[in-house]
């Protein structure tokens, strides 16, 4: 199955109405194991690549030269339709797209970029800390203008736990929208209401989604 196969396949489950969770992947094992239990999408986790290539924990060690080549032998591997989460892109707007250029090269059929600032400074910061909305659309507008493959989804990640007060998780996901994302992923929902009024306040009805269990999410 080719690139564009799997991500058409990818857009045809998020612009649908099925629940659909993905398997926690990890290595082309895993994913031969997931497409044998009839899983239709496997998602790579920023935690989980870090954990299986350096045995590390999730504070941004990994580089993005290892994530996309793990992600392409995952590809090669099986035929399941590859989420990556592509953290903060690995740096400024100019380094996500060289990300979504490596990532999109490796097959994937969507990534996430996410808006939390990494790597976290030592001491004092927030885990969950996230950049400006002004930066998050940078990043975001960048990430959509760097594929060559207009298939390729492009996932919009921020994290509720992280707002200070100066925007609204509507203002961000109103505006993260606007750059011609195809979806968001929103940690740390906690409640049904939460996520309807996102859901409400998006004009092209792009998907909003929770994070699942195994997403890996900090």
């Amino acid at each position: 199955m080719s690139a564009r196969e799997r991500r058409n396949a990818f857009r045809i489950l998020i612009e649908g109405s099925r629940c659909v969770s993905p398997a926690a992947i990890f290595n082309p094992i895993s994913a031969r194991i997931a497409e044998e239990l009839g899983f239709e999408v496997g998602l790579l986790a920023g935690s989980i690549a870090s954990l299986d290539i350096l045995g590390g924990p999730d504070i941004a060690l990994i580089t993005l030269s290892e994530l996309a080549e793990q992600a392409r032998r995952i590809c090669r591997a099986s035929k399941l339709a590859l989420l990556v989460d592509a953290d903060h892109g690995y740096g400024n707007a100019l380094n996500v797209i060289r990300t979504v250029q490596e990532l999109e090269n490796a097959g994937v059929a969507a990534l996430t970029i996410e808006d939390t600032r990494l790597p976290a400074a030592f001491g004092g910061q927030s885990p969950d800390e996230l950049i400006t909305v002004a930066e998050a659309v940078g990043k975001l507008r960048a990430a959509c203008g760097a594929r060559e493959d207009p298939s390729l989804a492009i996932i919009g990640r921020t994290n509720l736990s992280g707002l200070d007060g100066s925007t609204s998780l509507v203002e961000r996901a109103m505006a993260y929208e606007a750059t011609g994302i195809d979806a968001l992923f929103i940690a740390g929902l906690k409640s049904r209401e939460q996520l309807e009024s996102v859901a409400a306040a998006i004009r092209r009805s792009i998907p909003v989604s929770p994070p699942s269990r195994s997403s890996g999410s900090r």
